[in-house]
């Protein structure tokens, strides 16, 4: 288990070498920052003055390896729009996309999970049919179109909720939280449920196969056999058995949630870092898009390692297989 963790490590410190490597090179590549930072006006003295404050005069490669080695420190460069630290601008957001991402992933486990059992174990019934059909439409629904049907119905014709903004928030560990106050939760509810959509859909998807693929097999019919309540062969055999490919998927869309919150965060003016990261492409802020990037291939990185350990402790055949 050592060895294999060990290995797991450094494939994941290269996967971040070469991520680094690839946008760096794309980012030089789309646009010149100092198109839009300085002004028409500016005389060819001040444009190369401010080319060299922010080292833009150097080669590519020379750029490189001095944002390699001072990305070893924790320095991710300064913002050329904030002139502030470029990671701690992104880390300052994140929280807020954080805890966005999380609460859909919890509700597409408290919605989808149940409503995949009942679909899975009663496929012939007019509400399997109903919640499969149903599940169609979060594939099919444009992020955007159902945010904005969602502002229409429950904030502007019930108001119920509201539209935009965290709300009132509490400060743990150093950073702004919305979920735990109640105004905090009231603002955070429909971009939570306008992101988890999909998650939802899938969900459902992954449950209903995972029962239809465990419920005829000889494990469960033994369990039948013996006498055990529908209850308990559910939760202890059914359920027990399609978490494992749930985890993993579960997992990964945890981090493509808060890499895709851009859009929720738009149009809900959610302050979290999805939105940061649209105003710094239209800014070609590069210091500051490479920073959010670098982060977000670490979230997804850490999750995919953290997947593969509860992997290897929830299935022992993987673990067999590992130790061969």
């Amino acid at each position: 288990m050592t060895l294999w963790l060990i290995k797991r490590v450094l494939q994941a410190l290269l996967i971040i070498l070469l991520m680094t490597v690839i946008v760096f090179i794309g980012l030089h590549a789309v646009g010149n920052p100092i198109d839009i930072l300085i002004g028409p006006d500016a005389d060819q003295r001040d444009r190369a003055r401010i080319i060299a404050q922010m080292g833009l005069d150097k080669p590519l490669w020379l750029q490189y390896f001095h944002f390699l080695g001072s990305a070893v420190q924790g320095d991710l460069g300064n913002s050329f729009v904030y002139n502030q630290p470029a990671l701690q601008l992104v880390l300052h957001r994140l929280p807020a996309t954080m805890e966005l991402a999380l609460a859909a992933l919890v509700i597409a486990i408290v919605v989808g999970v149940p409503l995949g059992l009942i679909a899975g174990l009663y496929s012939e019934s007019i509400v399997s049919r109903t919640i499969m059909t149903g599940s169609i439409l979060g594939f099919s629904l444009p992020t955007f179109w159902v945010g904005l049907v969602l502002i229409m119905a429950f904030s502007v014709s019930l108001g119920w909720l509201p539209s935009s903004g965290r709300g009132q928030t509490v400060t743990l560990f150093g950073y702004q939280w919305s979920f735990l106050t109640l105004d905090g939760l009231r603002h955070m509810l429909l971009p939570a449920i306008n992101l988890a959509l999909f998650k939802v859909s899938l969900v459902i998807r992954l449950t209903y196969a995972g029962v239809q693929e465990v419920l005829p097999l000889d494990y469960i019919r033994f369990a039948r056999a013996k006498g055990l309540s529908n209850l308990r062969v559910i939760g202890v055999h059914v359920l027990r058995n399609i978490m494992i490919p749930l985890i993993t998927v579960l997992g990964l869309e945890f981090g493509s949630t808060i890499a895709g919150a851009v859009v929720t965060e738009s149009i809900f003016s959610w302050p979290g870092a999805g939105k940061l990261i649209l105003d710094s492409i239209n800014g070609l802020d590069r210091p500051v898009i490479l920073a959010y990037l670098v982060i977000i291939v670490c979230v997804f990185v850490t999750i995919n390692l953290l997947v593969d350990i509860a992997y290897r402790l929830l299935d022992p055949r993987v673990r067999l297989e590992g130790a061969r």
